[in-house]
């Protein structure tokens, strides 16, 4: 079950055992007390108005102000290892309604290079996260292990990358530094094999993503686009990372660092 939907229901079924207890349960106590009957609150009651508070406040951050993830698989290497746990700004884009996820409020569009959580067109109830390579309009080609967006070759220089994941990583891949406009970021590309052309134009409403790992990733060159209404947020900072590929326990260089 979508956690904000179970967020949302242990709301209201919070709330409503309190209302009850309000119109009901409590002027029964009271009558009780007054005829010299000790009547106890019950323990459901006591246990909705002890969480009803805690539960509204968590469910307000997530769905109007930052929500947890936690990166499942290499697709984004080298800028986000596996393990790595993010937080992703809910307002970037604008805000939702929570639960019907509908925008109520327009604040922003995603850029060439934002890093973008957002449900699996295939399957929404999956969360992917990937770069936001095409928005609507632009002409998206990717040949021979190069990126160019509207007919520009993205600028791209070696880079030399400090803490690989793995020892095998760094023996079949390269990395490079990846320019977008103005931002820059870190890419993989394997070695081996080579990468089928493509060449799209981006749909208005629709936006094209790929995953820092060229050749691990399963984005926009083979199920397509992401629409609006399927974004979640911005990735924007890693506040803990355990070393899952690496043989466990705490990778301390990577938390608290800017994704870029």
């Amino acid at each position: 079950m979508d956690f904000e939907l179970a967020l949302f229901l242990a709301l209201v079924l919070a709330g409503l055992i309190i209302y009850w207890d309000r119109a009901f349960g409590r002027p029964k106590r009271m009558r009780q007390a007054e005829s010299g009957v000790s009547a106890r609150m019950p323990l459901i009651v006591e246990y909705s108005k002890a969480f009803f508070p805690v539960i509204l406040a968590v469910f307000l951050l997530r769905a109007f102000i930052v929500e947890p993830f936690r990166i499942p698989s290499g697709s984004m290497l080298p800028s986000l290892f596996i393990g790595d746990f993010i937080l992703v700004s809910k307002s970037s884009y604008g805000i939702k309604l929570p639960v019907l996820k509908r925008q109520i409020v327009p604040i922003g569009s995603p850029e060439r290079g934002d890093v973008m959580v957002f449900r699996f067109p295939k399957n929404p109830k999956t969360n992917f996260i990937k770069r936001v390579i095409g928005t609507p309009g632009d002409v998206v080609t990717y040949h021979n292990k190069r990126l160019s967006i509207n007919g520009k070759p993205l600028p791209l220089e070696v880079f030399d990358l400090v803490n690989w994941p793995t020892e095998e990583m760094r023996d079949r891949a390269k990395v490079f530094l990846e320019s977008i406009g103005e931002e820059n970021h870190t890419i993989m590309i394997d070695n081996r094999g080579s990468s089928r052309s493509h060449q799209v134009t981006v749909p208005e409403g629709e936006y094209f993503v790929m995953g820092d790992n060229r050749d691990h990733s399963n984005d926009s060159r083979y199920w397509g686009f992401v629409p609006e209404e399927f974004i979640v947020g911005k990735a924007f900072f890693i506040w803990f990372s355990w070393d899952s590929a690496g043989g466990g326990g705490v990778n301390w260089s990577r938390i608290g660092s800017v994704i870029e």
